[in-house]
């Protein structure tokens, strides 16, 4: 089938894009590619200790770092170049033999790729991203046909990555934060107060109130179990098992009525495949007079193109680990990562709460405070 000119709402011919324009994107294309082999360099690094022996050990000749992690030399010489390359090693010997220079990491690279305590330390925000390339066929699969892709296919990398990334923020943060707000921190000083965790995972949310309001017992929830094996060692090793519980429960399945005096859903709400029916639940759970607080990502309240960065990494979360996962749940709503303070609030409402109020905490430029008022 030909079209007439006649045919055509337009015929006039496309203009020519500017060879500037071109030269600019595909410099923008080419950088992402370069971030992207980094990443993927980086977690080659952390997986294989190199970058923890370096902190440890160095300065390391390849042979050297090698014998300290058992691995090939051969390989640990490429990635030393490579990181050096890319600036993240520094070189004692840059003219000798491959074989006999030493590379050294700097103080600042070592915090936040080595530290785990650090709240700069992101080296398991590489580890989540290759953890989600490894399932991009299966992702690929869902985009073409429907359905999901469960958090647990992503495996240990997805899992303990998302732990490792929000520890440092609630074991430093969290206490002062959520004292910051009187009437909040209130109702969790209560003589014996009960303290719900609602997808847990890790449990180092759990762990930081059970720190910070030591009268109190919480429990923790969540649907994946070996987040909650890994839940329990945590808690354990922090001295807190006797004051924490967890359960392998969905939040829609809490049944015990009006027996909380405070519930918290730490970034995580947003993955829920039914958020209504959760919000409910914690309602109910919890008595008239105590607080529900959803601690959720902050992005814009409304879209609009060139987004900001918590925009752009909200959105590579969504659509490479928590649009999948949710959606891998017949009937899920498909909330994704970037969830605007309309829909949850609209989601609120639909759960019998009357309002959705932010709490102003500001500690962090990724998180947003909300607590739903009964």
């Amino acid at each position: 089938m030909t079209m007439d000119s006649d045919d055509r709402p337009d015929d006039r011919p496309e203009a020519e894009p500017d060879p500037a324009d071109v030269a600019a994107f595909a410099e923008r294309l080419f950088a992402s590619v370069l971030g992207a082999f980094e990443t993927l360099s980086i977690h080659v690094g952390d997986r294989m200790g190199w970058y923890r022996a370096l902190a440890e050990h160095g300065p390391l000749d390849p042979g050297g770092l090698a014998a300290a992690t058992g691995s090939q030399e051969r390989y640990a010489r490429e990635w030393l170049e490579q990181q050096a390359v890319n600036g993240l090693l520094e070189v004692e010997n840059a003219e000798a033999a491959a074989s006999d220079r030493r590379y050294r990491l700097p103080a600042a690279q070592a915090t936040v790729l080595t530290d785990r305590g650090s709240l700069d330390h992101l080296a398991p925000l590489a580890r989540m991203f290759a953890g989600a390339a490894a399932r991009i066929d299966d992702l690929l699969e869902v985009y073409r046909t429907g359905g999901g892709v469960p958090w647990d296919a992503y495996g240990a990398d997805g899992r303990d990555a998302q732990g490792d990334v929000n520890r440092p923020w609630f074991d430093h943060r969290l206490a002062d934060a959520l004292a910051s707000v009187p009437e909040l921190h209130a109702v969790l000083s209560r003589p014996g107060a009960r303290i719900a965790d609602v997808g847990c995972g890790h449990a180092w949310s759990t762990i930081a109130l059970a720190r910070a309001y030591p009268q109190a017992t919480v429990d923790g929830y969540d649907v994946d179990a070996p987040s909650l094996d890994a839940a329990r060692a945590h808690a354990a090793e922090a001295g807190v098992a006797d004051r924490v519980g967890f359960h392998l429960v969905a939040g829609e399945d809490l049944a015990e009525a009006s027996a909380y005096d405070v519930a918290f859903v730490f970034e995580a709400l947003h993955d829920m495949p039914r958020p209504v029916e959760v919000l409910d639940a914690i309602r109910r759970a919890v008595r008239d007079d105590g607080a529900v607080v959803i601690m959720d990502e902050a992005v814009a309240e409304e879209f609009a193109p060139d987004g900001d960065e918590v925009e752009r990494i909200m959105y590579g979360y969504s659509l490479f680990l928590c649009l999948p996962d949710s959606l891998s749940t017949p009937g899920s709503v498909g909330t994704g990562t970037v969830m605007r303070p309309a829909v949850l609030e609209r989601y609120a409402t639909d759960a019998g709460f009357s309002a959705a109020r932010v709490l102003p905490i500001e500690d962090f430029a990724f998180f947003r405070f909300t607590r739903l008022v009964h």
